[in-house]
């Protein structure tokens, strides 16, 4: 079954650090760009990061600096750490395999919440 799991998001104040982690099925995560994405209360969802199988990484200007997407393509593992962290970074956090016309998948799963206290 395609499986998306989501972990690590929780509550902390501003400037702060937050590790999240996907694990996801070999199906969605072999061979393929895989991707954090983020939705607010409000606003649409975004591509925050993403990496390739080979390790090339793209983030969105609002994160850009301060966040790094990794994988371990042995546990099928892709990871967010989320450094100097704004309140403007609070959302619901997802992972999902990335094209270029838009996410891979349409099963999502549960995500991970980041609230950011200012």
């Amino acid at each position: 079954q395609v499986q998306l799991v989501e972990s690590g998001g929780g509550l902390v104040q501003a400037g702060g650090s937050l590790r999240l982690s996907c694990a996801a099925s070999g199906r969605i995560f072999s061979g393929n760009t895989m991707g954090w994405y983020r939705q607010a209360p409000g606003k649409q969802r975004e591509l925050v990061a993403s990496i390739t199988n080979g390790r090339s990484t793209n983030y969105a200007d609002s994160v850009k600096g301060r966040f790094t997407i990794s994988r371990d393509n042995g546990k099928n593992m892709v990871y967010l750490q989320m450094n100097s962290l704004k309140p403007e970074d609070t959302a619901a956090y997802y992972c999902n395999a990335v094209t270029i016309v838009g996410p891979r998948y349409d099963r999502w799963g549960r995500g991970t919440q980041v609230t950011v206290s200012s």
